[in-house]
Protein backbone atom coordinates (compact mmCIF):
# COMPACT_ATOMS: atom_id res chain seq x y z
CA UNK A 1 0.00 0.00 0.00
CA UNK A 2 1.41 3.28 -0.69
CA UNK A 3 2.04 5.51 2.51
CA UNK A 4 -0.12 9.08 2.05
CA UNK A 5 -0.82 11.61 4.67
CA UNK A 6 -4.14 10.39 5.88
CA UNK A 7 -5.24 9.87 9.47
CA UNK A 8 -4.94 5.64 10.45
CA UNK A 9 -8.36 4.80 11.77
CA UNK A 10 -8.39 1.58 13.93
CA UNK A 11 -12.16 -0.34 14.69
CA UNK A 12 -12.94 -3.55 16.19
CA UNK A 13 -15.97 -5.47 16.42
CA UNK A 14 -16.42 -9.05 17.80
CA UNK A 15 -18.37 -11.78 16.01
CA UNK A 16 -21.67 -13.53 17.85
CA UNK A 17 -20.54 -15.43 20.72
CA UNK A 18 -17.00 -14.11 20.16
CA UNK A 19 -15.84 -16.48 18.17
CA UNK A 20 -13.63 -13.81 16.40
CA UNK A 21 -12.53 -10.54 16.24
CA UNK A 22 -12.51 -8.14 13.20
CA UNK A 23 -9.71 -5.42 13.21
CA UNK A 24 -9.94 -3.20 10.20
CA UNK A 25 -7.44 -0.75 9.70
CA UNK A 26 -8.03 2.42 7.50
CA UNK A 27 -4.43 3.81 6.24
CA UNK A 28 -2.24 1.91 8.21
CA UNK A 29 1.04 4.09 9.87
CA UNK A 30 4.14 2.49 11.48
CA UNK A 31 2.22 2.83 14.93
CA UNK A 32 -0.16 0.09 13.98
CA UNK A 33 2.49 -2.15 12.70
CA UNK A 34 4.61 -1.91 15.57
CA UNK A 35 0.67 -3.17 17.76
CA UNK A 36 0.12 -5.61 15.32
CA UNK A 37 3.77 -6.81 15.46
CA UNK A 38 3.43 -7.19 19.28
CA UNK A 39 0.24 -8.06 20.16
CA UNK A 40 -0.24 -10.55 16.84
CA UNK A 41 3.32 -11.91 16.22
CA UNK A 42 2.75 -11.02 12.50
CA UNK A 43 6.34 -11.89 10.87
CA UNK A 44 7.98 -8.73 9.72
CA UNK A 45 8.27 -8.98 5.94
CA UNK A 46 4.30 -9.79 6.45
CA UNK A 47 3.90 -6.46 7.29
CA UNK A 48 6.49 -4.67 5.57
CA UNK A 49 4.51 -6.07 2.21
CA UNK A 50 1.52 -4.10 4.13
CA UNK A 51 3.36 -0.39 4.56
CA UNK A 52 5.25 -0.89 1.11
CA UNK A 53 4.25 -0.18 -2.68
CA UNK A 54 1.80 -2.41 -4.50
CA UNK A 55 2.21 -5.64 -3.77
CA UNK A 56 1.73 -9.02 -5.93
CA UNK A 57 -1.30 -11.05 -5.03
CA UNK A 58 -0.81 -13.65 -2.51
CA UNK A 59 -1.18 -16.04 -0.18
CA UNK A 60 1.46 -16.90 2.81
CA UNK A 61 0.54 -19.57 5.41
CA UNK A 62 1.94 -19.69 8.50
CA UNK A 63 1.11 -22.40 11.46
CA UNK A 64 -1.31 -19.77 13.04
CA UNK A 65 -2.26 -17.35 10.29
CA UNK A 66 -2.64 -17.15 6.91
CA UNK A 67 -1.37 -13.50 4.97
CA UNK A 68 -3.65 -12.76 2.14
CA UNK A 69 -2.95 -9.67 -0.51
CA UNK A 70 -5.51 -9.24 -2.96
CA UNK A 71 -5.61 -6.17 -5.51
CA UNK A 72 -9.34 -4.85 -6.15
CA UNK A 73 -10.60 -2.70 -9.71
CA UNK A 74 -12.07 0.68 -8.36
CA UNK A 75 -12.73 3.80 -10.02
CA UNK A 76 -10.39 6.80 -8.74
CA UNK A 77 -11.99 9.98 -7.65
CA UNK A 78 -10.40 11.90 -9.98
CA UNK A 79 -11.34 11.17 -13.90
CA UNK A 80 -13.56 7.87 -12.52
CA UNK A 81 -10.79 5.68 -14.17
CA UNK A 82 -10.07 2.24 -13.34
CA UNK A 83 -7.31 1.52 -10.63
CA UNK A 84 -5.55 -0.61 -8.26
CA UNK A 85 -6.82 -0.95 -4.30
CA UNK A 86 -4.95 -3.84 -2.30
CA UNK A 87 -6.97 -5.42 0.13
CA UNK A 88 -4.67 -6.99 3.31
CA UNK A 89 -5.83 -9.68 5.29
CA UNK A 90 -4.78 -11.88 8.15
CA UNK A 91 -6.77 -14.85 8.72
CA UNK A 92 -6.32 -16.97 11.75
CA UNK A 93 -8.73 -18.80 14.11
CA UNK A 94 -10.10 -16.26 16.10
CA UNK A 95 -9.03 -13.14 14.37
CA UNK A 96 -9.11 -11.71 11.43
CA UNK A 97 -7.41 -8.13 10.11
CA UNK A 98 -7.99 -6.14 7.42
CA UNK A 99 -5.98 -2.94 5.73
CA UNK A 100 -7.20 -1.05 3.39
CA UNK A 101 -6.87 2.96 2.19
CA UNK A 102 -10.66 4.15 2.29
CA UNK A 103 -12.13 1.17 0.74
CA UNK A 104 -15.92 1.66 0.27
CA UNK A 105 -16.84 -1.86 0.02
CA UNK A 106 -15.16 -2.52 3.14
CA UNK A 107 -15.84 0.38 5.41
CA UNK A 108 -19.71 -0.35 4.28
CA UNK A 109 -19.40 -4.13 5.06
CA UNK A 110 -17.90 -2.92 8.95
CA UNK A 111 -20.80 -0.04 8.87
CA UNK A 112 -23.40 -2.38 8.55
CA UNK A 113 -22.02 -5.10 11.09
CA UNK A 114 -21.91 -2.60 13.70
CA UNK A 115 -24.90 -1.21 13.42
CA UNK A 116 -27.19 -4.50 12.38
CA UNK A 117 -27.24 -7.59 14.30
CA UNK A 118 -28.79 -9.17 11.84
CA UNK A 119 -25.96 -8.58 9.38
CA UNK A 120 -23.29 -9.05 12.04
CA UNK A 121 -24.97 -12.69 12.10
CA UNK A 122 -24.88 -12.94 8.69
CA UNK A 123 -21.47 -12.13 7.73
CA UNK A 124 -19.50 -13.31 11.31
CA UNK A 125 -21.75 -15.98 12.62
CA UNK A 126 -19.91 -18.61 11.16
CA UNK A 127 -16.46 -18.09 11.96
CA UNK A 128 -13.42 -16.88 10.17
CA UNK A 129 -13.27 -19.15 6.94
CA UNK A 130 -17.00 -18.20 6.06
CA UNK A 131 -15.92 -14.14 6.84
CA UNK A 132 -13.36 -14.15 4.87
CA UNK A 133 -15.45 -15.47 1.98
CA UNK A 134 -17.80 -13.02 2.65
CA UNK A 135 -16.00 -10.16 1.68
CA UNK A 136 -13.83 -11.61 -0.81
CA UNK A 137 -17.30 -11.89 -2.80
CA UNK A 138 -18.39 -8.63 -1.80
CA UNK A 139 -15.11 -6.83 -3.15
CA UNK A 140 -15.27 -8.87 -6.65
CA UNK A 141 -18.87 -8.02 -6.63
CA UNK A 142 -18.87 -4.84 -6.50
CA UNK A 143 -16.33 -4.99 -10.16
CA UNK A 144 -19.37 -5.77 -11.33
CA UNK A 145 -21.13 -2.35 -11.60
CA UNK A 146 -18.05 -1.02 -13.24
CA UNK A 147 -17.83 -3.48 -16.04
CA UNK A 148 -21.27 -2.35 -16.81
CA UNK A 149 -20.16 0.91 -16.38
CA UNK A 150 -17.57 0.63 -19.14
CA UNK A 151 -20.22 -0.96 -21.48
CA UNK A 152 -22.32 1.81 -21.41
CA UNK A 153 -19.09 3.98 -21.66
CA UNK A 154 -18.42 2.03 -25.01
CA UNK A 155 -21.98 2.28 -25.90
CA UNK A 156 -21.88 5.58 -26.13
CA UNK A 157 -18.69 5.81 -27.90
CA UNK A 158 -19.91 3.33 -30.65
CA UNK A 159 -22.81 5.71 -31.05
CA UNK A 160 -20.95 8.98 -31.89
CA UNK A 161 -18.32 7.22 -33.89
CA UNK A 162 -21.25 5.92 -36.27
CA UNK A 163 -23.01 9.03 -36.39
CA UNK A 164 -24.06 9.71 -39.60
CA UNK A 165 -22.99 13.40 -39.34
CA UNK A 166 -19.64 12.22 -38.16
CA UNK A 167 -18.14 15.72 -36.60
CA UNK A 168 -15.54 15.22 -34.26
CA UNK A 169 -12.84 12.52 -33.27
CA UNK A 170 -13.52 10.06 -30.64
CA UNK A 171 -9.80 8.84 -30.25
CA UNK A 172 -9.07 10.39 -27.05
CA UNK A 173 -12.28 8.35 -25.68
CA UNK A 174 -11.65 5.09 -27.06
CA UNK A 175 -8.18 5.19 -25.69
CA UNK A 176 -8.93 6.08 -22.19
CA UNK A 177 -11.78 2.81 -22.64
CA UNK A 178 -8.69 0.91 -23.77
CA UNK A 179 -6.66 2.16 -21.18
CA UNK A 180 -9.18 0.87 -18.37
CA UNK A 181 -10.01 -2.49 -20.05
CA UNK A 182 -6.66 -2.99 -19.52
CA UNK A 183 -5.88 -1.78 -16.39
CA UNK A 184 -9.01 -3.80 -15.26
CA UNK A 185 -7.79 -6.91 -16.68
CA UNK A 186 -4.28 -6.41 -15.86
CA UNK A 187 -5.81 -6.30 -11.55
CA UNK A 188 -7.90 -9.56 -12.10
CA UNK A 189 -5.30 -11.75 -14.23
CA UNK A 190 -3.26 -12.32 -10.90
CA UNK A 191 -6.26 -13.03 -8.37
CA UNK A 192 -7.91 -16.25 -10.41
CA UNK A 193 -4.71 -18.22 -9.11
CA UNK A 194 -4.82 -17.13 -5.69
CA UNK A 195 -8.54 -17.47 -5.29
CA UNK A 196 -8.03 -20.97 -6.52
CA UNK A 197 -5.39 -21.57 -4.01
CA UNK A 198 -7.82 -21.15 -1.29
CA UNK A 199 -9.33 -24.25 -0.85
CA UNK A 200 -5.95 -25.83 -0.84
CA UNK A 201 -5.01 -24.23 2.48
CA UNK A 202 -5.26 -24.90 6.05
CA UNK A 203 -8.09 -27.03 7.00
CA UNK A 204 -7.77 -24.82 10.52
CA UNK A 205 -8.35 -21.35 9.31
CA UNK A 206 -10.77 -22.58 5.93
CA UNK A 207 -13.16 -25.48 6.33
CA UNK A 208 -13.32 -28.33 3.68
CA UNK A 209 -17.46 -27.17 3.40
CA UNK A 210 -16.26 -23.71 2.18
CA UNK A 211 -14.61 -25.30 -0.94
CA UNK A 212 -18.35 -24.83 -2.84
CA UNK A 213 -18.26 -21.14 -2.15
CA UNK A 214 -14.73 -19.94 -2.85
CA UNK A 215 -15.18 -21.92 -5.84
CA UNK A 216 -18.33 -19.50 -6.78
CA UNK A 217 -16.34 -16.67 -6.36
CA UNK A 218 -13.53 -18.08 -8.64
CA UNK A 219 -16.65 -18.26 -11.28
CA UNK A 220 -17.41 -15.09 -10.93
CA UNK A 221 -13.93 -13.98 -11.75
CA UNK A 222 -14.31 -16.37 -14.47
CA UNK A 223 -17.35 -14.32 -15.37
CA UNK A 224 -15.83 -11.29 -15.16
CA UNK A 225 -12.47 -12.20 -17.29
CA UNK A 226 -14.82 -13.23 -20.15
CA UNK A 227 -16.60 -10.02 -19.88
CA UNK A 228 -13.29 -8.20 -19.93
CA UNK A 229 -12.57 -10.20 -22.85
CA UNK A 230 -15.49 -9.02 -25.12
CA UNK A 231 -15.07 -5.49 -23.86
CA UNK A 232 -11.64 -5.74 -25.52
CA UNK A 233 -12.72 -6.98 -28.72
CA UNK A 234 -15.56 -4.34 -28.77
CA UNK A 235 -12.78 -1.45 -27.95
CA UNK A 236 -10.63 -2.92 -30.18
CA UNK A 237 -13.19 -3.42 -33.37
CA UNK A 238 -14.42 0.57 -32.05
CA UNK A 239 -11.06 1.47 -32.17
CA UNK A 240 -10.42 0.57 -35.65
CA UNK A 241 -13.80 2.19 -36.87
CA UNK A 242 -12.76 5.18 -35.35
CA UNK A 243 -9.40 5.15 -37.39
CA UNK A 244 -11.01 4.15 -40.74
CA UNK A 245 -13.77 6.64 -40.37
CA UNK A 246 -10.93 9.33 -39.43
CA UNK A 247 -8.67 8.33 -42.48
CA UNK A 248 -12.08 8.20 -44.89
CA UNK A 249 -12.96 11.80 -43.70
CA UNK A 250 -9.18 12.75 -44.14
CA UNK A 251 -8.81 11.40 -47.71
CA UNK A 252 -12.38 12.83 -48.97
CA UNK A 253 -10.68 16.64 -47.41
CA UNK A 254 -7.74 16.00 -49.75
CA UNK A 255 -9.22 14.62 -52.35
CA UNK A 256 -11.82 17.93 -52.71
CA UNK A 257 -9.13 19.96 -52.03
CA UNK A 258 -7.03 18.20 -54.59
CA UNK A 259 -9.65 18.94 -57.60
CA UNK A 260 -10.43 22.28 -55.99
CA UNK A 261 -6.81 23.18 -57.07
CA UNK A 262 -6.94 21.47 -60.35
CA UNK A 263 -9.90 23.42 -60.99
CA UNK A 264 -8.38 26.69 -59.91
CA UNK A 265 -4.94 25.66 -62.09
CA UNK A 266 -6.68 26.71 -65.63
CA UNK A 267 -7.74 30.20 -64.02
CA UNK A 268 -4.75 30.62 -62.64
CA UNK A 269 -2.60 29.98 -66.16
CA UNK A 270 -5.11 32.02 -67.94
CA UNK A 271 -4.59 35.04 -65.51
CA UNK A 272 -1.28 35.07 -65.08
CA UNK A 273 -0.75 34.54 -69.18
CA UNK A 274 -3.05 37.74 -69.91
CA UNK A 275 -1.33 39.63 -66.78
CA UNK A 276 1.79 40.02 -68.78
CA UNK A 277 2.90 42.79 -69.83
CA UNK A 278 3.69 42.45 -73.28
CA UNK A 279 1.87 43.14 -76.85
CA UNK A 280 0.14 40.59 -79.31
CA UNK A 281 -1.76 39.06 -76.43
CA UNK A 282 -5.24 37.16 -78.28
CA UNK A 283 -8.10 39.47 -77.85
CA UNK A 284 -6.14 41.77 -75.87
CA UNK A 285 -7.56 44.85 -78.01
CA UNK A 286 -11.24 43.54 -78.12
CA UNK A 287 -13.41 45.50 -76.40
CA UNK A 288 -15.28 42.30 -74.57
CA UNK A 289 -11.85 40.64 -74.03
CA UNK A 290 -12.80 40.54 -70.14
CA UNK A 291 -15.99 38.68 -71.20
CA UNK A 292 -14.27 36.34 -73.51
CA UNK A 293 -11.54 35.29 -71.10
CA UNK A 294 -14.49 35.19 -68.26
CA UNK A 295 -16.14 32.45 -70.53
CA UNK A 296 -13.00 30.65 -71.55
CA UNK A 297 -11.96 30.13 -67.92
CA UNK A 298 -15.94 29.46 -66.78
CA UNK A 299 -16.01 26.84 -69.93
CA UNK A 300 -12.64 25.26 -69.19
CA UNK A 301 -13.74 25.06 -65.02
CA UNK A 302 -17.10 23.24 -65.97
CA UNK A 303 -15.47 20.64 -68.44
CA UNK A 304 -13.53 19.80 -65.45
CA UNK A 305 -15.67 19.72 -63.21
CA UNK A 306 -18.26 17.79 -65.40
CA UNK A 307 -15.21 15.16 -66.10
CA UNK A 308 -14.97 14.75 -62.69
CA UNK A 309 -18.69 13.80 -62.25
CA UNK A 310 -18.34 11.55 -65.43
CA UNK A 311 -15.53 9.64 -63.62
CA UNK A 312 -17.25 9.49 -60.34
CA UNK A 313 -14.64 11.47 -58.57
CA UNK A 314 -16.80 13.96 -56.81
Amino acid sequence: MTIEEKPCITEKIKSPGNKFTWVSINNPDAKVMGYLKKHYKFHELDLEDCMSEIQRAKIDEYDDYLFIVLHIPITSKKGKHIKNAEIDLFVGQNFIITLHEDNDTVAQIFKRCKKSQKAKEEYMGKGTGYFLYMIIDDLFESCFPLLDDLGKQLNAVEKDVFELDYSRDCLKEVLWLKKDIINFRRIVMPQRPILAQLEHKNKKFLPENLDVYFDDIVDKIEKMWNMLENLQELVASLHETNESIISHNTNNIIKMLTMFSVVLLPMTFFTGFYGMNVKGLPFADNDFATLIMALIIAGVASAMIGYFRYKKWM
